[in-house]
């Protein structure tokens, strides 16, 4: 792959990787923060077969929520689940505009779970403690496909959904390139160079890229994750 989208400004740290250990969690040599294993509350982000994906989560209860594009949730706002999604951020100090490239990688897709590839701005994690953005788009191409961006708020199941779009145009297949960036308060999500939504928050000035996967997927986690991944972050 090429850099990452270019934003501007001075370039602070940069980091790419494509998938290439077998780890549990994924680390290499400490680039890592793992939802499970330093969050606690979520799921830790595996590495194997060249690509990262996310470890089976508790699957007790199945997900909910009226902002995802069929969701099935009932009411507006409301949501069930346990929403302990695998997440990793990268350590250390980044520059607060963000620009993020990925691979997908998707087999066997199927519209019987949220597949989700996520890509994290301006994250942290900590016991307890998940916040940040969260760029993300269905490994679907069917009419039940979408893309959202969402404000995690740090607690496990404290979400606010920003901007969504529904159709086939926003979700995924295998191979494709999505790209996530954030200058100043605006977020915006790619999908092979198109940009595809937008939204504007102020909550969150900094933090750490990083990648994600949706909970409650059963043992389709192996089916879809990232074979690549680069940032480089800007003050």
């Amino acid at each position: 792959m090429t850099n990452t989208r270019p934003i501007g400004g001075t370039l602070v740290r940069s980091y790419s990787t494509r998938f290439e250990r077998e780890e549990t969690p994924i680390s290499e040599d400490g680039m890592w923060l793992n939802g499970r294993t330093d969050g606690i509350d979520w799921c830790d982000v595996l590495s194997g077969n060249g690509h990262a994906y996310g470890e089976v989560s508790r699957m007790n209860s199945a997900e909910r929520r009226a902002e995802q594009a069929f969701g099935g949730a009932s009411t507006e706002g409301a949501q069930e689940g346990d929403y302990d999604d695998p997440e990793a951020v990268l350590t250390g100090a980044w520059g607060r505009n963000q620009a993020v490239r990925a691979t997908v990688y998707s087999v066997n897709p199927t519209d019987d779970y949220f597949q989700e590839v996520e890509i994290r701005l301006r994250s942290s994690i900590r016991p307890n403690w998940c916040d940040g953005y969260e760029v993300f788009w269905r490994c679907s191409q069917s009419d039940a496909a979408y893309a959202e961006i969402v404000r995690w708020n740090g607690k496990i199941a404290d979400f606010t959904s920003l901007a969504r779009r529904v159709g086939p145009e926003f979700g995924v297949k295998h191979g494709d390139i999505v790209e996530a960036t954030i200058v100043g308060n605006v977020i915006r999500s790619y999908i092979n160079g198109v940009e595809v939504l937008s939204a504007t928050d102020d909550v969150f000035a900094d933090g750490a890229p990083g990648v994600g996967f949706n909970f409650f997927v059963g043992d389709t986690n192996v089916d879809h994750g990232f074979s690549s991944f680069e940032v480089d972050t800007y003050d």
